[in-house]
């Protein structure tokens, strides 16, 4: 709160959030913080509905829920379940589920096309309880099996899952939350499809074990290490202090468009993105019709 924070969000990205935990820590929060809590969780280990209510009861103020055609699996637990949940107590939330059943009518058609033209697998949708046990989060695991449709070897998941905490634990033991996840992930998907631990590193793992993003929690596996970039000088400081300081120039590049130091990050961030952006702000703000506008010229009707 003195830092200025005007709300506090936990994210438990895999579902490993159980029921009565949660009631011991959103009770523990709401003792030392007046600014509301939200709670951000996945039904893939099946808990994320009982965990939720546990949360409600210990006086969480707002947990995040997805439309039925595509809740649960490594979605969240469906809206309408909590709504009925609720409905009568004094968490009631007042929403009506007629309407709620119009949405999710809408949205039906589009669930059957993304499992029609493969965008959701069934292999997600579904309750995995070894999820405790790998914390492997939910936008991981869809990718993960994205990346082994891709390659035909969807019979490898659960070989996949099993190598997601030997890598992890090889690399220092990250947050598995992105991009750290990702990376972990797809490196797993290497070593079961190589047949062969780390016979082929991404870029990304390489980096990591060079240090480049950070130091670990634990050590790194000096096995790992020698074997991906034998002999390569490692990073022990903080990575960003190796960058030379690029401010003076980016501002210089973007000066024209810079109404607040907000500006120079996103064009540092996203330089055409944010320059469109800019010239469309300014387009609103000084009433100019862009579509008319002849910049060649300079030529600006409004």
């Amino acid at each position: 709160e003195e830092m200025g924070a005007d709300s506090i969000c936990i994210k438990d990205m895999a579902g490993l959030l159980v029921p009565y935990k949660a009631t011991e820590l959103i009770t523990a929060m709401k003792s030392v913080t007046k600014l509301p809590i939200q709670l951000h969780t996945h039904y893939t280990s099946g808990v994320a509905s009982m965990t939720y209510l546990k949360a409600v009861e210990a006086g969480v103020d707002v947990i995040d829920t997805a439309m039925s055609p595509f809740a649960l699996g490594t979605s969240q637990p469906a809206t309408e379940v909590m709504v009925e949940t609720f409905k009568g107590t004094e968490y009631d939330t007042g929403f009506d589920q007629n309407l709620l059943a119009e949405i999710a009518d809408y949205f039906r058609p589009y669930r059957d096309e993304c499992l029609a033209n493969g965008l959701l697998n069934p292999k997600v949708m579904g309750v995995d309880i070894k999820t405790l046990l790998y914390q492997v989060p939910g936008g991981m695991l869809s990718n993960m099996v994205s990346q082994l449709k891709e390659q035909n070897a969807e019979d490898k998941y659960y070989d996949v899952l099993k190598e997601i905490p030997e890598v992890r634990k090889d690399l220092g033991e990250p947050p598995l939350v992105t991009p750290s996840s990702q990376i972990v992930g797809t490196q797993a998907v290497f070593n079961v499809l190589m047949g062969e631990r780390y016979k082929m590193a991404t870029d990304q793992t390489k980096d990591m074990l060079r240090g480049k993003y950070g130091q670990t929690v634990k050590p790194m596996n000096q096995e790992v290490i020698d074997k991906v970039i034998p002999g390569e000088e490692r990073i022990t400081c903080r990575p960003a202090d190796l960058i030379e300081n690029e401010m003076d120039k980016l501002e210089a590049e973007m000066k024209e468009w810079k109404q607040q130091d907000e500006d120079v990050l996103s064009y540092a961030l996203f330089p055409q993105v944010a320059t469109d952006f800019f010239k469309y702000r300014q387009a609103q703000q000084e009433k100019v019709d862009m579509t008319q506008a002849d910049t060649k010229n300079g030529a600006y009707p409004v």
